[in-house]
């Protein structure tokens, strides 16, 4: 229940990642009475990583503002199919 482990990528011809080529490890432990998430992203490729990066960093506090019982507002990387 603290640890979820699952392989990422995209079938999209000209991917930087394919399929499977990437792998995501998200934990959680509590400290201090709150809960604490640790991601981490193994073998993204140097030119896709900091895209990926920010990407995560998004995401992870709009989680923060929903978990506070909070309203992130609308997914700035939403596109229109997303709605």
């Amino acid at each position: 229940n603290a640890r979820m482990v699952f392989t990422f990528g995209w079938e999209a011809e000209g991917s930087p990642i394919p399929p499977g080529a990437s792998t995501v490890e998200i934990t959680l432990r509590e400290e201090a009475g709150q809960t604490v998430v640790r991601l981490v992203h193994r073998d993204v490729p140097e030119p896709a990583a900091e895209h990926h990066g920010q990407g995560w960093r998004l995401y992870l506090d709009r989680l923060a503002i929903i978990a506070a019982g909070g309203d992130p507002g609308p997914d700035p990387n939403a596109t229109p199919q997303d709605m």
